[in-house]
């Protein structure tokens, strides 16, 4: 089970027990009239102990604000039931559209059986410039694991909860973001506050952010061949058979093509016509 971890006054995160592609982190921001999360975790069972554990404040769940449209930031969205949702234009469209079930089941097998019914709920509030969404958090547009992504800020903490943007021990997966824009935009999120939470893995600093630029400007320097990525911190992280899709986006990207990675299109078990 995930526990819920104070980082300074009012701000706290439910950090996943086994850091891994399914099991995410979310933020909680403790406001005087209500509470923040960040980042609805991948199924509503997740997302409903999430909620048990955060009853103690005696106050309501008002706003979510999502990262990514990506299922391991989205899918317990529907047990947040009176909340507003906060994303991206981009995480907004994608989230009205239905949740394509048999990929998720593919991908993570083990969460297989619950995401059979899965619904998410809409965008209710889009963020296309930063701003506050409550008093104590702030919805900062970035880009990179998506076209559109958001983090948030809680200046009086000095925490950023970065999300998608930032897996830490964990291979990020880049098969529609942008592994270059991606490691330019980490600057900015490393100027955004001292600790940094992310969506999957350990509380980290600004050394882990920088440990993931590497990792994605390798993805991007070995032109195609996963090989061709060098030794790093990121031999210890889990879910490497990523580096040949982030390798291929990456390669894509630089001769013009846009389209999904094929090596990606194998592991959701679509077939190349």
């Amino acid at each position: 089970m995930a526990r819920l971890t104070e980082l300074g006054d009012g701000v706290f995160v439910w950090l996943a027990d086994s850091p891994s592609r399914g099991h995410t982190n979310s933020g909680l921001i403790v406001d005087d009239d209500a509470l923040t999360v960040v980042d609805a975790q991948t199924v509503p069972n997740q997302s409903a102990e999430l909620l048990a554990d955060v009853e103690k404040f005696g106050v309501p769940v008002k706003r979510v604000v999502l990262t990514s449209s990506h299922i391991e930031f989205v899918g317990g969205s529907s047990s947040f039931t009176m909340a507003a949702f906060f994303g991206s234009p981009q995480t907004s469209a994608h989230l009205d559209q239905p949740a394509n079930v048999e990929v998720y089941q593919r991908l993570l097998p083990s969460l297989a059986d619950e995401f059979i019914d899965l619904t998410t709920k809409p965008v209710s509030h889009m963020v296309a410039e930063g701003a506050y969404v409550s008093g104590k958090a702030i919805a900062v547009p970035t880009n990179g694991e998506l076209g559109q992504n958001l983090v948030v800020q809680v200046p009086h903490a000095n925490v950023v909860f970065a999300g998608a943007m930032a897996p830490f021990g964990v291979t990020p997966n880049a098969f529609d973001g942008d592994p270059a824009k991606w490691a330019q935009s980490l600057d900015d999120v490393i100027g955004w506050g001292a600790t940094i939470v992310p969506g999957h893995g350990p509380v980290g600093t600004h050394e882990d952010v920088v440990a993931l630029q590497a990792y994605l400007w390798a993805c991007v320097e070995a032109e195609g061949d996963p090989t061709a990525i060098p030794a790093g911190p990121w031999d210890q992280w889990s879910g490497r058979e990523l580096d040949a899709v982030n390798v291929e986006r990456a390669y894509m990207l630089a001769n013009g093509d846009d389209s999904p990675p094929p090596s990606m299109l194998a592991q959701m078990g679509i077939e190349l016509q």
